[in-house]
């Protein structure tokens, strides 16, 4: 019994010693003190030894077990030393390497250009208003004396939730919510997202507007000049100059074009201008009397101008952009430019 015992004993140890790694060790273990293991079976068959002789016995596998514990425990740490080490190897890191370098992001071109629009014009006095994107037709057309039948409503042509709601077309309609919930003076600004069927090299289905009003007691055209001669001194230079041109929307009358000199020729004529000298930047006008009258402002002794600008527009003409989908392409390439 003593040579068997001492031979699964020696096997043991080979085998131990043979491991590679911590899995195989563990195999070994479960081949001999596993449920079907060489020294469980010792144990399984000590109901056929004689009473008298199994202490003895049982003391005998005792020692075994004992033994190969001792084994498996000494192996199992150097393994785990060497599975240790040799991780340290896989996962070394040189530190003497360039480390990565985490590109630092900027504003948009868009958000810059809103930011110098609203600087300017807070500058001046005017107070930021944002009104809802999704707006009803009542304060998006018929407030802005644009009813259904109207033809101005083809020249915004625009996306409808249904036949009362729709995306709004421009931010006016946060124009006439102001000037029902506040009585004049009123001096705001109102930029913002606003949507149309267009799609083209110069105009995009979603695009940024920045529109002011003003309504107060004898406002009068001069001041509308005024404070767009102010705002394109800050925006493109202080030799810009303006014009007005004679034009038509239904919520102001008169209506006008607004025109800054070319700030690449300086009015002399060129392929930025089209040869003119001038470059359409804005609508405006004197806010129409139906408009005032409908928001509840009595026409006789109140006046106001409006004004209206894309902001993607005034970016083109700062930064001299070729194509207007650039801003909405996301390429890293362009973006990188404004940082």
């Amino acid at each position: 019994m003593n040579e068997k015992l001492n031979l699964i004993l020696s096997n043991a140890k080979s085998d131990i010693a043979a491991a590679t790694s911590v899995k195989e060790l563990n195999d070994v273990k479960v081949k001999y003190q596993g449920k079907n293991g060489e020294v469980t079976k010792l144990m399984q068959g000590m109901r056929d030894i004689p009473k008298e002789d199994r202490p003895a016995f049982g003391k005998l596998v005792n020692d075994l077990r004992t033994a190969i514990d001792e084994c498996y425990d000494a192996r199992e740490v150097e393994l785990k030393d060497l599975e240790l080490q040799q991780t340290f190897l896989n996962e070394a890191v040189d530190v003497t390497l360039p480390s990565k370098k985490r590109e630092v992001g900027s504003l948009h071109p868009l958000t810059l250009v809103k930011n110098e629009l609203i600087d300017a014009f807070i500058g001046m006095g005017f107070e930021i208003f944002e009104g809802p994107e999704i707006e009803e037709d009542y304060y998006n057309f018929k407030m802005l004396n644009i009813p259904e039948d109207h033809p101005a409503r083809d020249m915004q042509d625009t996306f409808y939730v249904n036949e009362n709601i729709l995306l709004r077309t421009q931010t006016s309609a946060g124009q006439v919510r102001v000037m029902l919930d506040k009585k004049p003076p009123i001096k705001i600004l109102s930029p913002g997202k606003v949507y149309r069927s267009d799609d083209d090299a110069s105009h995009s289905p979603m695009f940024h507007q920045m529109e002011g009003l003003v309504v107060d007691k004898n406002i009068t055209l001069c001041d509308l000049k005024g404070t767009l001669d102010e705002f394109c001194k800050i925006m493109f230079g202080k030799d810009a100059k303006t014009r007005l041109r004679p034009s038509y929307f239904p919520f102001t009358e008169p209506s006008v074009e607004v025109d800054v000199s070319c700030s690449e020729c300086h009015g002399k004529g060129c392929k930025l201008c089209k040869g003119t000298g001038w470059i359409e930047i804005l609508g405006a006008g004197i806010v129409n009397k139906k408009v005032l009258e409908g928001c509840g402002i009595d026409s006789e002794v109140y006046s106001g101008y409006a004004f209206g600008m894309g902001i993607e527009r005034i970016a083109i003409l700062k930064y001299k952009i070729p194509d207007i989908r650039l801003f909405f392409e996301n390429d890293v390439r362009f973006l990188k430019q404004f940082k």
